[in-house]
């Protein structure tokens, strides 16, 4: 068995397909299975495949039903200790990504996460993760799936990607195993990976369907707790973050204590 499986999943991007076999092709070490699964494309993606079979460990090309769908069948063909799913138009971060992170991936964790770049043709985001990872976190965050790598072993001793969802089934395995199953991590702190974040989940058009598929996952593994995740959004709010930033340092977080003690002064007393 390998250590890693790099799956990467394609419908009808060829231009994304070529530069996300480039970035695989240049890398240092090439000690890694090399999965491809095709949704069955009709831009001559296809023909890309084949003309790259010589690094391709398993291709399919077949009509799915979904992003997930092609997900889950990467998973189940995957002869790696741990997987990553690096998807058409995403690209390593350099060269020797690969030969800086396998060494790191132990067996120790099921889940090693690192950080990333998030871009479009107009924007570039710098994401780094925590080194804990929090209830708190997830209901405001992920994991990029394109910088985290999984053990096969977690999924199958949890469960698939969920194919009922169209857009955060990462989101919800990935709390899910975290929060509920209590699995092991460790934040790689090293730049993993460019996400073309100009999918699904990133269209602003696709919020209010985000957000009904995130209430089902609550719903559904924290019902206990949503009435404060609601209320977590307040607490998550860029003015409440910044003044916890603030509280990191001890001369500004004691001159902002005074000032607003002062201002307390002049309010009615709370109860």
């Amino acid at each position: 068995m390998n250590k890693l499986s790099i799956i990467t999943i394609n419908y009808n991007d060829k231009k994304g397909l070529i530069k996300t076999f480039e970035t695989v092709k240049n890398q240092t070490c090439n000690e890694f299975e090399y999965i491809v699964i095709d949704g069955g494309s009709t831009d001559g993606s296809f023909d890309e495949i084949e003309l790259n079979k010589s690094f391709i460990n398993y291709s399919i090309s077949e009509p799915d039903k979904g992003i997930y769908n092609a997900m889950n069948k990467g998973i189940h063909v995957a002869k790696g200790d741990y997987l990553l799913f690096l998807n058409s138009g995403d690209t390593l971060f350099s060269n020797k990504t690969i030969e800086n992170v396998i060494k790191k991936l132990d067996g120790t964790r099921d889940v090693f996460y690192g950080n990333a770049i998030f871009i479009n043709d107009l924007v570039e985001e710098i994401v780094t993760y925590p080194e804990k990872l929090t209830f708190h976190f997830f209901t405001y965050n992920s994991l990029c799936h394109q910088a985290t790598f999984i053990k096969k072993s977690l999924f199958e001793s949890t469960f698939y990607y969920n194919e009922d969802l169209k857009i955060i089934a990462d989101w919800e395995f990935i709390i899910y195993s975290v929060c509920i199953k209590n699995c092991s991590y460790k934040h790689i702190d090293e730049f993993i990976c460019y996400y073309d974040f100009e999918g699904i989940s990133s269209n602003s058009n696709s919020k209010e369907a985000i957000q009904k598929e995130t209430d089902l996952v609550m719903k559904k593994y924290f019902s206990a707790f949503i009435d404060d995740y609601k209320n977590l959004e307040d607490v998550v709010s860029k003015r409440v973050r910044n003044i916890l930033y603030i509280k990191q340092f001890p001369l500004a977080w004691k001159i902002l204590k005074g000032v607003s003690n002062i201002i307390l002064l002049f309010l009615p007393k709370k109860i």
